[in-house]
């Protein structure tokens, strides 16, 4: 499976690591992808798109309920 956005099409980017001696190599800086279930189904979205999603009001938000014991 592709580390790859869902809805926007988001996907790695390459970058450069610089070591102690300041010798440079290229390597993958992945997205963060969070799985999700919207109507029974599941997309890998990456954070920073569900955090629009919900900000809009596009997916609805988890809440959970402290249960008090007496």
């Amino acid at each position: 499976m592709s580390r790859v956005c869902a809805i926007t099409g988001r996907g790695p980017k390459a970058s450069r690591s610089r070591s102690h001696s300041n010798v440079r190599s290229l390597r993958r800086q992945g997205i963060n992808l969070q799985t999700i279930r919207i109507d029974g189904k599941k997309f890998r979205i990456a954070a920073r798109t569900l955090k629009t999603l919900k900000k809009k009001g596009l997916v609805p938000t988890t809440t959970k309920k402290a249960v008090v014991k007496k």
